[in-house]
């Protein structure tokens, strides 16, 4: 072989290792990076496997065992679903079938909650999946809970009258010749405070509230069949036909009121008056605050944009759905009662005769009464009637509220953060040991002495609209909206339960008449 056949092949031989050489330290960085990525990898699925693992067992058991510490007793917890497979059997079960007037509806109406009492006591625990529910019964502490009113003017009163004309026309168009009709009610009285809500809410804007509110009743439709079905932690993430929808819905509605509300604040920055609705009030209470706490330009106390939508979605929840509920049950109660409809309506006729109901008039609606063994008595026979009746029906069943850091409540619980208070009120107004062994009758006379002398001073065992700092905002609206629409139709009707009137009070958010009021109404 010739020298230069030598060197040329030393060259080529020296210049492939040289190549290997230079390769090296990018090889060594490539798999110092895979490495590296694996260990990361690895890292993040011990950290979220560790994530899960103390979600779905390790602090529901760690909360569970901190409630028997307490002395509370509960189910155990099962892993991820609790006992909500448990509760909707019940639901479903207790649903299947209409009651008697004479049976306690709470059964039926709060089966879990019912079932949670009877078993573990009426200081208990459940659980929704991971979530430990603590159960509160006892009088004191639910007023510890609540401890830790927005006034309706007297414009509210044309939108009653506009829209309780409205149903009351409809039904002198059903009555037949003979003077009587048989309808559901229930549909019409929702309707009829929907439109109520619509038009103080949002005042020139009626009819896009409507449609706003609409949408938010489409929503809670959806909502309560999603409730209903078993719980799959993330599934309202994943792009479902439903999911999709609520998506929609709640964009729509949104954007809808953002235009509102900014068309409004343009109105009232040229000028104009804007305090005649619900949403008015709350723009002009928002801006006072705005310019009285504004540090450079920037709010300090004000809401949002955001905060406020959120508030107007609310209007419809407090006050076409509460008022809704009590008005259906009032007319069930005294197409049941009738002697209660007659003194109902004696009083009404009293105070108003066949003219317009009137703002004082409502809030002083009384009825003499000879026959009081201590002399002359004015009683305020629809006030007694719409206590009664939320007492029996009141619209939400349960007040739920969420431990967000340790808390004490009363002389021996220390509840630990990450646990829901449920407060049934329903089982409070049924208790028998503060209303006696007839809570589950209808008795307006209980409350002919007052709220204080029928719940022998325990404030707190009665609270439809919650209590303290809590309490319901459009408690008066609620209160006023359902005298006004009693009134209107006890001047224009006398009615009485249909054959076909099915007694199936469900709790659907709030307490529904699962198949509708079916009564017949006789024109006056």
């Amino acid at each position: 072989m010739s020298l230069s056949s030598n060197i040329r092949g030393w060259s080529q031989s020296h210049l492939f290792n040289l190549q290997i050489l230079s390769l090296s330290p990018s090889m060594e960085l490539n798999s110092f990076a895979a490495a590296a990525a694996a260990v990361v990898v690895v890292v993040v699925v011990i950290w979220l496997g560790w994530s899960v693992l103390n979600w779905v067992w390790l602090t529901p058991k760690k909360l569970e065992r901190c409630l028997r510490k307490q002395g509370l007793s509960g189910s155990s917890y099962r892993l991820l679903f609790g006992d909500l497979k448990d509760n909707a059997k019940m639901t479903k079960e207790a649903m299947s079938s209409p009651i008697s007037f004479s049976q306690d509806i709470v059964p039926r109406v709060v089966p879990s909650i019912h079932d949670s009492v009877a078993t573990y006591g009426k200081n208990s625990f459940t659980w929704i999946g991971p979530k430990p529910r603590v159960t509160i019964t006892d009088p004191e502490l639910v007023k510890e809970i609540l401890s830790k009113n927005f006034n309706f003017k007297k414009h509210m009163l044309p939108a009653f009258d506009t829209s309780c004309s409205e149903m009351i026309s409809k039904w002198e168009n059903m009555v037949s010749a003979q003077g009587f009709c048989e309808l559901d009610v229930w549909p019409f009285l929702q309707t009829l405070t929907s439109d109520v809500i619509s038009r103080t809410a949002f005042g020139s804007s009626y009819e896009e509230g409507r449609r706003i509110f609409q949408l938010q009743a489409e929503l809670a439709e959806h909502t309560i069949q999603i409730k209903s079905s078993v719980y799959i932690p993330g599934w309202r993430f994943v792009p479902t036909k439903r999911n999709r929808r609520m998506k929609e819905i709640d964009n729509e509605a949104k954007a809808s009121l953002r235009a509102i509300i900014n068309r409004r604040l343009q109105a009232m920055k040229a000028g104009e008056s804007s305090n005649e609705d619900l949403l008015g009030i709350l723009l002009e209470s928002n801006l006072r605050e705005d310019q009285g706490n504004g540090i450079n330009g920037k709010s300090v106390g004000s809401m949002s944009i955001d905060e406020v939508i959120e508030e107007c979605k609310l209007f419809y929840l407090a006050g076409q759905e509460t008022t809704s509920v009590l008005l259906v049950w009032t007319m069930v109660l005294l197409g049941r009662y009738p002697h209660w409809q007659q003194r109902a309506r004696e009083e009404v006729l009293q105070v108003f005769g066949n003219n317009k109901p009137y703002f004082d008039g409502l809030n002083h609606l009384k009825i003499l009464d000879e026959s009081f063994e201590y002399g002359i008595l004015y009683l305020p026979q629809v006030t007694m009637i719409l206590n009664e009746v939320l007492r029996l029906y009141p619209p939400a069943t349960a007040l739920s509220r969420t431990v967000y850091e340790e808390t004490k409540l009363g002389k021996v619980l220390c509840l630990p953060a990450g646990v829901i208070l449920t407060l049934p009120l329903i089982l409070l107004h049924h208790d028998r040991e503060i209303w006696g062994d007839d809570a589950n009758e209808f008795k307006p006379e209980r409350f002919s002495e007052g709220l204080s002398k029928a719940t022998k001073n325990q404030s707190v065992s009665f609270f439809p609209f919650s209590w303290g700092p809590r309490v319901c905002i459009g408690q008066n609206f609620a209160m006023l909206e359902a005298k006004m629409v009693m009134a209107m139709i006890l001047q224009s009707f006398s009615f009485e339960l249909s054959p076909s009137y099915a007694h199936a009070p469900c709790s659907v958010f709030f307490l529904h008449p699962q198949h509708g009021a079916h009564l017949i109404l006789h024109k006056i």
